[in-house]
């Protein structure tokens, strides 16, 4: 099974993977770029927002190591 090209459809070239070209590629990374595409946000509510502070808190950090 030939895996396609998500923008044209053609088949993927191992160099460009997943993309059949320096193009295509170059047009997805456009696409990103320019906020074409985004990865959707989760809004938390505040008491969600006030555990996640307090366990970021509490997690060891690496500057903890030394």
């Amino acid at each position: 099974m030939t895996r396609r090209c998500p923008n044209c459809e053609k088949p993927e070239a191992a160099e460009f993977r997943p993309f059949c070209s320096r193009r295509c590629r170059e047009v997805d990374l456009n696409r990103w770029f320019t906020g074409s595409y985004a990865v959707p946000a989760v809004e938390l509510d505040d008491p969600e927002m006030e555990a996640l502070d307090a366990a970021l808190e509490d997690a060891p950090h690496d500057d903890d190591q030394q």
